[in-house]
């Protein structure tokens, strides 16, 4: 049997699904966490996106153009092509830190990284993307990567949500 639970930590409260073994078992990102990673650059806390290459090297980098791309995914605009592009090609498990220390809301974002250079999905991303974002592409050569979350924890750990492998 499924049900909701709430669960809180200094950083905020989100609500999430358990199955009878007690895990967390689907992300359905909160409305809360949708506007809060959707105006992080408006706040001034952008996302930051940590990738590894596939010998473990990491990569960290601000992505202002971060926005819940549904109720599973997170989506940035890729614009340099340069070293968290190469990782996440090469290796594509990601995590998303968003903080917001005014609001003392946080969370890390964990999942798998789509790459789309064409199509329909490339579009809709662009199209959503942060004007201040968009500006700095304006040949708009970039690529939208979604992240297909696979867990959500809060700054201590915990996890809030998580789909079971």
């Amino acid at each position: 049997e499924c049900g909701w639970s709430s669960v809180s930590d200094n950083y905020g409260t989100a609500i999430v699904g358990t199955g009878d073994n007690g895990r967390h078992n689907v992300i359905d990102l909160t409305q809360e966490m949708k506007d809060a990673v959707n105006n992080a650059l408006t706040d001034k806390v952008p996302c930051i996106l940590a990738t590894a290459s596939p010998d473990g090297k990491p990569g960290v980098g601000f992505r202002g153009s971060m926005m819940a791309y549904d109720n599973s995914s997170l989506a940035y605009w890729e614009r340099t092509f340069r070293r968290s592009a190469e990782n996440v090609l090469a290796n594509p498990h990601v995590v998303i830190l968003y903080r917001n220390p005014q609001t003392r809301t946080a969370w890390k974002f964990f999942g798998r990284a789509e790459v789309h250079t064409d199509g329909a999905v490339r579009d809709d991303v662009m199209n959503r993307v942060v004007q201040a974002e968009l500006d700095r592409d304006p040949d708009r050569k970039g690529a939208a990567v979604v992240v297909r979350l696979d867990r959500i924890e809060s700054m201590a750990g915990e996890i809030l949500m998580s789909v079971d492998e």
